[in-house]
């Protein structure tokens, strides 16, 4: 006797394949985002960081930027 087993198409395969890669995008897409946010969120702590340093220190804003660009150069 034959159990009621159902054979199911190549195109039913596609389409629940279709399905898993939809959902795989949407998810990677939504970590993708939160990823961003969260770069965000670390460049605007770098930035507030260097801030609050210039303001506690002696330096000239020149004098930092000078810094930064001959630091800047030395590792190329």
């Amino acid at each position: 006797m034959a159990r009621g087993r159902r054979v199911i198409t190549l195109d039913e395969k596609i389409e629940k394949a279709e399905a898993t890669m939809l959902a795989a995008k949407a998810k990677y897409e939504a970590a993708l985002d939160d990823m961003k946010k969260l770069v965000e969120k670390r460049r605007q702590l770098d930035d507030k960081k260097v801030l609050d340093a210039y303001h506690a220190g002696t330096k000239t804003a020149d004098e930092i930027v000078t810094f930064i660009r001959s630091t800047d150069r030395d590792n190329d």
